[in-house]
């Protein structure tokens, strides 16, 4: 019986052969790499925390288009201690500095200044108001109707003893002011307050003699809108 010659089979050099996965020793299953801790985008410091929230109010002022405000939150970041905010915020004080220089404002009279503060007033912009009613008591020393404009300011914001004393002021520089709070609904915060009760209704005998008007002598008090509101402007 002829037999038949068997041709060899190759195989493969990979087949049969297990790939083991060799662990460290005493390490059990090999474990995957861990990522690295996530550093914070920000150190925990107090300071940079108030640079942010300034940062943050700073761009809303500028939204609401409150500029004078934004420029002093601004410029206080760009001299805190985050190199970062610091940069954007810079960006950001140049174009309200841009602004404020093409809006200013070149007022004729005091009485005309006076309206251009109402106006921020009632806008919500109390830090500009005040800023523009104390600039015009600097002009003008006489402007009883600014002081009586900061008394008002204050009490919106809740500063009842600075309220008083303005008020007190005024009326003592210019009696019609007395009248002129008693219709004012500025001033509601004091609608319970005993003190600003007596200032607009004080007793006969403690009112102070108002001095007589010497003949041709020009009062220093500047002429200012009085009909209605001490925010009603004209």
């Amino acid at each position: 019986m002829t037999k038949k010659a068997r041709g060899k089979v190759q195989r493969s050099p990979a087949k049969g052969k297990r790939i083991k996965i060799l662990a460290k020793r005493g390490s059990g299953l090999a474990r995957p790499a861990e990522a690295p801790a996530r550093k914070p985008l920000l150190p925990n410091d107090p300071r940079v925390a108030q640079a942010v929230q300034n940062y943050e109010a700073g761009l809303k002022a500028m939204q609401a288009h409150k500029f004078e405000r934004a420029q002093a939150l601004l410029e206080k970041v760009v001299g805190g201690p985050s190199r970062e905010l610091a940069d954007r915020a810079a960006v950001h004080l140049h174009s309200c500095e841009q602004h404020l220089s093409r809006t200013a404002t070149n007022f004729k009279t005091p009485a005309e200044h006076y309206d251009y503060a109402v106006s921020l007033m009632n806008a919500g912009d109390h830090d500009g108001a005040r800023a523009h009613l104390e600039k015009i008591l600097k002009q003008s020393p006489g402007a009883d109707y600014a002081l009586y404009g900061l008394a008002v300011l204050d009490c919106l914001i809740g500063r009842v003893e600075e309220s008083l004393k303005r008020l007190e002021q005024a009326i003592r520089m210019n009696a019609s002011n007395r009248y002129q709070a008693r219709n004012d609904s500025d001033f509601q915060n004091l609608a319970d307050d005993p003190r600003f009760t007596e200032l607009l209704y004080p007793e006969p005998d403690a009112s102070p003699a108002l001095p007589a008007p010497v003949a041709g002598k020009k009062s220093n008090r500047a002429s200012a809108p009085r009909s209605g509101s001490r925010r009603k402007q004209r």
